[in-house]
């Protein structure tokens, strides 16, 4: 009785099950209470946003530029083809087959290219925080991945505008979104610590992926290539990533075969870019 008369109406105590409730509250939302992956999660969250954030409030069309650039490249591209050479490349409609690729290389090449500065763009704050290292890779990949999200209604549009014609092979969507997100994470993670000790690496990736644009299936389709280079370009793992992209619009283009090796080769990448990151943090935090 001693005790029930502790918690009523004049005691300083809360009633039964408030304190609880309050400890859990706080567990829940004060970031050292997290789990490391909660934690993980948080800090990649917060510099994904300020990332976006200092991108769009810097420029007066903010988001309407992350669309526009592939817009006006496939554009040019839909004009060469079609309309100056006049040459059957790809599928019909022209545009949605261009879109459907273009939209995700950005995406990759975007991610791959700004991760040659993930370290010596914000060297102060990679070398004085304790967040784990592999956020200032993920950032990048992630704000690039949203920026493609948010471009894909340009997509949707050409698609009802033209009349492509949509099938089941839609639903592959996140499928080719998880295995590009693999993909782009281990090229970047091996990409960033190696630029620090190579400075030139950073000019011979931009070569690189100039080559890679068009080594891959964007502007054309698998089926355009001579038969003895089919098995060479499945060894591209951006080309079973693309065709499943594509399979949505043209069900062709889906080749499991492909979708096989990219996503072999995708997970491959980021085992080794795991190693290669983790191997060299050390090094690469006394350079910056």
């Amino acid at each position: 009785m001693g005790a029930a008369r502790a918690v009523g109406p004049g005691s300083n105590l809360p009633p039964p099950g408030i304190y609880d409730e309050s400890v859990m509250s706080y567990a829940d939302t004060h970031p050292l209470q997290r789990t490391a992956m909660a934690r993980y999660r948080h800090s990649l969250w917060l510099l994904t946003t300020r990332d976006l954030k200092v991108r769009y409030s810097t420029s007066a069309l903010g988001y309407v530029w992350s669309v526009l650039d592939p817009l006006v490249m496939a554009g040019i591209y839909w004009f060469v083809f079609t309309q100056v050479f006049q040459r059957p490349v790809g599928t019909e409609p022209y545009i949605v087959f261009l879109l459907s690729a273009l939209l995700p290389w950005m995406w990759f090449n975007g991610a791959v290219s700004d991760s040659t500065r993930a370290f010596l763009k914000d060297a102060k704050l990679v070398r004085s925080t304790m967040i784990p290292r592999t956020i200032w890779v993920n950032r990048i990949v992630l704000s690039k991945g949203i920026e493609f999200l948010l471009a894909l209604p340009v997509l949707a549009l050409f698609a009802i505008v033209f009349g492509a014609q949509v099938g089941w092979q839609l639903v592959l969507f996140p499928l080719a979104i998880a295995l590009q997100a693999i993909l782009t994470a281990g090229v970047a993670l091996i990409v960033a610590p190696l630029v620090v000790f190579f400075r030139d690496l950073e000019r011979a990736v931009k070569l690189i992926l100039r080559f890679l644009f068009y080594a891959s299936p964007i502007i054309y389709g698998v089926t355009n290539l001579p038969p003895e280079l089919h098995l060479w370009a499945a060894f591209n793992p951006l080309t079973g990533i693309f065709g499943l992209y594509r399979s949505g619009f043209f069900p062709d283009e889906l080749d499991w075969f492909n979708v096989a090796i990219a996503a072999v080769m995708s997970v491959a990448i980021l085992a080794i870019g795991l190693l290669v990151f983790r191997g060299s943090v050390r090094q690469v935090l006394k350079e910056i």
